[in-house]
């Protein structure tokens, strides 16, 4: 592909989250001639906006895309190595785009949460993608890297000190100070949507293995209430996204080989606290819903930059022995849904631009596709740390 115009396109750019994708790559590389990249969208006013508002150099371009139109997507991923778009709800707006990236061997990095459309994508195009030699990576923001290159980061440490990966990893979310993004919301009620149209997917919903293709692991535990965490001594509650997280963890494995083995489990919850007041907090945060509410973001909107910006959270990761527990630790200094989200996305794709030449086409997860090619670059770039403690 060393002959295509542009390394990277950020389509979508005209959005909350693609401005914020547009910022950072402006601030931290918009000097730096070796990297050509663009920003796309189906409005070329609102593009030259954002161009203006966020001072880009001059010789960013602007591609005005119709995402409904084939022909258009065509000449927008046939002209880059690397297509980065935000534009979601996915299963509303992403199938024609991963088609397109497939069959023009073209990388591909997104935001998504939805597993009900990457088992389609998946089983429609992995074999397009493989041909063409285009790697297509899901889910590059808050949902999943912080989890999947946490537990790829913890089984390495696992591997080094027993020889072995270890058969259960506790994901345990810590803090989290930050608000859902409009977009989060707009995945979830387009889900609940298209499961009206397609029951079959309620079965893909509620499996973890169901992005394995066809390997069915171990019955996992059952994080979908409040526990007592024994070894941490702390009630803990089911986390939001584990869902979609523990999905991709099961994908990452088997795409490693099953580096953690078949016979891995994994989950995924939230630290509420110790003792009575512990287990009260922890039945308080069950019984809310984070998504609910009368002022919820609507696709397009977003905090502001303090809001963003004074924004964190911090992840515990237990690889469980016999002989005892290695903890590791991945946090990140900005709100999970915009701020790190969007950095995480932009150095995604120049990962896979820059970093993996040797890696072949497929549908992939982060860990496998980039693993400690992007976490020395996120800890870099990108505020996050990986921590052995």
């Amino acid at each position: 592909m060393s002959e295509r115009e542009f390394d990277v396109i950020v389509f979508g750019a005209s959005g909350y989250t693609g401005k914020l994708v547009a910022e950072y790559m402006g601030k931290e590389y918009g000097n730096d001639e070796s990297i050509r990249w663009a920003i796309a969208g189906r409005n070329k006013d609102k593009l030259s906006s954002v161009k203006k508002d966020l001072n880009l150099n001059e010789r960013i371009s602007i591609i005005e895309v119709d995402s409904t139109n084939k022909d258009s997507l065509d000449s927008m991923t046939s002209s880059a190595k690397c297509i980065l778009t935000t534009v979601g709800p996915y299963q509303l707006y992403g199938s024609s785009l991963v088609q397109s990236c497939s069959e023009n061997g073209t990388d591909y990095v997104d935001l998504t949460g939805e597993p009900g459309w990457m088992y389609e994508m998946i089983n429609a195009h992995q074999d397009t993608a493989k041909k063409s030699g285009a790697r297509i990576v899901f889910s590059c923001g808050f949902d999943s890297i912080p989890f999947d290159l946490g537990v790829y980061f913890v089984q390495q440490a696992a591997q080094e000190k027993y020889g072995k990966p270890a058969k259960h990893v506790r994901g345990r979310v810590k803090a989290m100070n930050g608000e859902f993004s409009g977009g989060t919301i707009a995945s979830l009620g387009a889900t609940m949507a298209t499961l009206k149209e397609k029951p079959e997917l309620i079965q893909v919903l509620s499996n973890p293995f169901s992005l394995t293709e066809g390997f069915e692991g171990p019955a996992q535990l059952d994080d979908s209430k409040v526990l007592l965490d024994e070894k941490l001594n702390m009630w803990v509650t089911p986390f939001v996204m584990a869902p979609i997280n523990t999905k991709n963890i099961h994908r990452s494995n088997a795409l490693l080989g099953h580096a953690y083995g078949e016979d891995f489990c994994y989950d995924e919850m939230m630290i509420a606290g110790e003792g009575e007041e512990g287990k009260q907090i922890a039945d308080a945060m069950n019984s809310s819903n984070p998504m609910g509410g009368d002022n919820l973001p609507q696709p397009g909107e977003g905090p502001s930059k303090e809001s963003r910006e004074q924004g964190n959270y911090d992840v515990l990761f237990f690889a469980d022995f016999d002989e005892g527990s290695i903890e590791a630790r991945v946090t990140g200094d900005m709100d999970p849904g915009y701020g790190s989200t969007s950095k995480m996305i932009a150095e995604s794709a120049l990962c896979l631009v820059q970093d993996c030449e040797d890696l072949s086409g497929g549908m992939y997860t982060p860990a496998p596709a980039m693993g400690d090619k992007l976490i020395k670059r996120l800890t870099k770039n990108a505020g996050l740390t990986f921590d052995i403690l």
